[in-house]
C-alpha cells in the first residue's frame, strides 16, 4: 500500500495512538538481533492483545505469514512510513523554562526523526543564551520558521498563563501541529492537530492505583469503578 493510498484510507485514531508503542517494541527486537516475530510475541511486548495487534496492522495492509509472523525490518518501514517517520521533521520549542531546556537538551529527538531546529522565548533576558546547539530566539521570529518547511512541529513548554498565546501565535504563524505541555486546554482552529501532555494528570492517575493497591482487598472491592 503507497503512502498515499495509506493517507487516503485513513488508519483510526486509536490505531495510530499505538503505533509508536509497536514501532518501539520492533526496535527492541532489531537491537536483540531478532528478524521475525509472531504477532503474539510483538503484542506481549507492546502491552496488547494479539488480536488488537492484528487488526492494526491490518490498517497498513501487515497481515504477517502463518507459521512465520512479521519480518521486523519491513514492518517496522511500514509503521514508520504510515506515521510519517521516512523524513526529518523540524521542529521548535517555545519556551525556555526548565522543561523546555530539558526537551532542547533530550538527545531521543533525532534518532527518531525529529530535529530541534528553533527555540524561542518572549523573555528578553532569555533570548540570545545558548542552550545546546542552539540560540534562544525571540518570538518575532516564528513567522519564518514555517517558510520553505524550516520548522513543522511547535512545542508548547511555557507555564498555563502563556499556552493559549503561544498556541495562537504558532497558529497565526502557519504551524498545523503542536504538542503542549502546559497545564489546561488550549483553543485552535479546525485543522490543527494538538497533543496534550500533561504529567501532573499523569502521576495522579498513578497515585490512584498506588493508593488502591494499599487498600485491603474488601475496601479495594468497594471502590472499584
Amino acid at each position: 500500500m503507497s503512502v498515499d493510498s495509506a493517507a487516503k484510507r485513513g488508519i483510526p485514531d486509536a490505531t495510530v495512538a499505538r503505533l509508536p508503542g509497536y514501532l518501539r517494541s520492533l526496535d527492541g527486537f532489531v537491537a536483540q538481533g531478532i528478524g521475525s516475530v509472531s504477532s503474539e510475541e510483538l503484542a506481549t511486548r507492546s502491552g496488547v492483545s494479539s488480536a488488537k495487534l492484528r487488526k492494526d496492522l491490518s490498517h497498513l495492509g501487515s497481515y504477517g505469514v502463518r507459521g512465520v509472523g512479521y519480518d521486523v525490518g519491513h514492518l517496522r518501514y511500514q509503521i514508520s512510513r504510515a506515521l510519517g517517520l521516512t523524513q526529518d521533521w523540524p521542529v521548535a520549542i517555545v519556551g525556555m523554562g526548565n522543561l523546555g531546556r530539558a526537551l532542547a537538551s533530550y538527545g531521543g529527538f533525532a534518532p527518531q526523526g525529529f530535529t530541534v531546529v528553533a527555540l524561542l522565548d518572549q523573555d528578553d533576558a532569555v533570548v540570545g543564551q545558548r542552550v545546546g546547539n542552539l540560540v534562544v530566539q525571540p518570538m518575532e521570529v516564528l513567522p519564518t520558521l514555517t517558510e520553505g518547511g524550516r520548522a513543522a512541529i511547535g512545542v508548547i513548554a511555557t507555564p498555563t498563563a502563556s499556552a493559549q498565546d503561544v498556541a495562537d501565535r504558532l497558529v497565526a504563524a502557519g504551524f498545523t501541529s503542536i504538542l503542549n505541555f502546559a497545564p489546561g486546554v488550549i483553543t485552535v482552529p479546525a485543522g490543527v492537530q494538538v497533543r496534550k501532555v500533561d504529567l501532573a494528570t499523569e502521576l495522579q492517575i498513578l497515585a490512584y492505583h498506588e493508593q488502591r493497591r494499599a487498600l485491603p482487598d474488601e475496601l479495594r472491592l468497594e471502590v472499584a469503578p
